[in-house]
């Protein structure tokens, strides 16, 4: 109880829950393009049923602890970081599951910049349980419409996580790699793999395009979320996603090294 404790403390103070950095205004917005359609926002998953902006807010505030007042339209949004730790625990119950079948995972990110190092711990600790780690089709390259426009990327890993980079001699795309919210990455890299004859991941780890292509596509999907994506929670709440963390992704890479721990804590892979 007192390790819950501090990390629930420790969320709101470093900004990964309580008042968090995604604006009011901002997740109202995304979830009336959810509701409309617009697959930039619905970022591969395919909704069973037609969601109203209202009952998108009802199931935010249900899984992140937002308000679910549509009257409340400006300010900053709020996670309920105890919400966050009961799903970092329902996520670790996969993982541990996985560990324990020493079965192939898929972990990948469209944040490069800030979670790669939360995924890069999990890659650790998995592949040291006897998990193994996939890297399909590195160096590949796929087309990703953004709002500056068509961009060629080429999908590679760092740490045992797939994420894009800008495709040789484009402008950009830094060290890092690529912000993205598409699931076209996870569907080149998973129809790679069944290319190649397998293995096809028993679970894939991610979030943005990575969880919610994969979980439409029928694997088991887990990772985690902020606020103005509605996507993941819908596709947790229809059961294409098994498990989603609600947390804000563009703090600093370090705040998420404590859930990482936490994570492998309690899925019994600490080191």
């Amino acid at each position: 109880m007192a390790e819950v404790e501090a990390l629930v403390r420790y969320l709101v103070r470093v900004g990964v829950a309580g008042v968090v950095g995604a604006s009011r205004e901002g997740s109202l917005r995304r979830y009336r393009l959810f509701a409309g359609g617009d697959p930039r926002v619905l970022i591969g998953i395919d909704p069973e049923r037609d969601w109203s902006e209202r009952e998108l807010a009802r199931l935010m505030a249900e899984r992140c602890g937002v308000s679910d007042d549509p009257g409340r339209s400006s300010g900053h949004d709020v996670i309920d970081p105890e919400r966050t730790v009961a799903a970092l625990d329902r996520f670790a119950e996969r993982v541990a599951a996985v560990a324990l079948r020493g079965g192939p995972v898929l972990l990948g990110t469209g944040h490069p910049g800030q979670l790669v190092g939360f995924y890069g711990a999990l890659a650790d600790g998995l592949s040291a349980a006897g998990c193994t780690v996939l890297r399909p089709a590195q160096g590949r390259c796929v087309d990703i419409t953004t709002r500056f426009g068509l961009r060629t990327c080429r999908i590679d890993y760092r740490r045992g996580v797939g994420l894009v980079r800008e495709a040789a001699g484009a402008r950009g795309g830094g060290a890092a790699g690529l912000h993205t919210h598409s699931p076209l990455p996870v569907r080149v890299v998973l129809a790679a793999a069944a290319e190649a004859g397998g293995p096809l991941p028993e679970l894939v780890v991610g979030d943005h395009g990575w969880l919610c292509g994969a979980g439409q596509l029928g694997f088991e999907a887990i990772g985690t979320a902020d606020v103005d994506d509605p996507a993941p929670f819908v596709g947790e709440a229809e059961g294409a996603v098994s498990v989603v963390v609600p947390l804000d992704d563009g703090v600093r890479s370090a705040h998420y090294r404590p859930l990482a721990r936490y994570v492998l804590a309690r899925a019994g892979l600490s080191r």
